[in-house]
């Protein structure tokens, strides 16, 4: 799904729910539950642990108190509080000239708050760049999706007209997620959809969301940050520092050492989540919609059984 000249909030929201929205309807029939919900949102008992229970849920007190394992048990409100974290740093506007990680961070975003506010959830939004750019209060109904949607899309349009360099600043994860422990008061869904370029530091803050929120991290990834096509000598740039170097995409051992250090920063990632106790999601600049999120849903239900 390329970005036609001017697109707007209006006409994003329509092309997902022709593209995106129905064809999942169809497909998931209407369990967006196994997507984007987990557990219930609200305390309702103890009771013994049994095997398959999710660890995060034991009580630990009375745990030690009676020398037996107790889980807490939850009922699901007909009402969910959903928060969108979303990373829109500049690594983020890397990717095909019709599809840069951006726009599949708009699309997800815009497609995941449509869901959950046709169902009556509210749905909010952090949005990181330098530092936090928008909080977007929850609030439900069409407005609103909109309202997420045109900002993304503001900020792609003020980044296509930035300098590039942004003077050594890198992103830190930290600050989004830092900035959601404050915001979700009571337990919520916290989706995070970035695509994980951070300074180092910010795995802590996640598992300690995951402790009190339901949280899904998705992430946004190019396959040319894992294998540049040959294109012989040329400039690239770091897309977070500005930092410029000559290389030869066409060396064997420069294709070897990137592909190295981009399985190693995968690996990092998807280490840092399972210790965080998240579900980690890629999904690829070239992957349909459609497939990546009814791969998702399935991936979930499993996970709960």
């Amino acid at each position: 799904m390329g970005q036609a000249p001017g697109l707007t909030a209006e006409r994003l929201l329509r092309r997902l729910e022709w593209r995106v929205v129905r064809p999942l309807d169809g497909r998931l029939q209407g369990d967006y539950r196994s997507l984007f919900r987990g557990t219930g949102v609200d305390f309702s008992d103890l009771r013994e642990y049994q095997p398959g229970d999710d660890p995060r849920h034991i009580e630990w007190n009375v745990t030690a108190r009676l020398d037996t394992p107790f889980v807490r048990e939850f009922v699901e409100d007909r009402e969910l509080t959903a928060w969108l974290l979303l990373d829109h740093s500049a690594s983020m506007g890397f990717g095909p000239v019709d599809r840069q990680k951006d726009l599949v961070l708009a699309e997800l975003a815009t497609t995941i708050a449509h869901v959950l506010t046709r169902g009556g959830n509210r749905v909010g939004a952090v949005v990181l760049d330098s530092g936090i750019e928008t909080v977007i209060p929850p609030a439900t109904g069409r407005t609103q999706v909109l309202r997420i949607a045109g900002s993304l899309l503001e900020r792609r349009t003020a980044a296509g007209l930035r300098p590039s360099a942004q003077g050594g600043a890198v992103t830190d994860l930290t600050v989004l997620l830092q900035a959601a422990n404050g915001l979700a008061r009571r337990r919520s869904l916290l989706v995070v959809v970035s695509d994980f370029i951070s300074v180092p530091g910010w795995e802590p803050h996640l598992g300690r969301l995951a402790q009190r929120h339901e949280v899904v991290a998705l992430h946004v990834s190019d396959p040319r940050e894992f294998e540049l096509p040959d294109a012989g000598m040329i400039y690239v740039e770091d897309a977070e520092t500005g930092e410029q170097i000559f290389v030869d995409t066409g060396d064997p051992g420069f294709r070897a050492r990137l592909r190295a250090a981009a399985d190693e920063r995968q690996s990092m990632i998807e280490s840092a989540a399972r210790s965080a106790g998240v579900d980690l999601h890629r999904v690829g600049t070239d992957e349909d919609l459609v497939r990546a999120l009814v791969r998702i849903a399935g991936l979930r239900r499993r996970r709960r059984r």
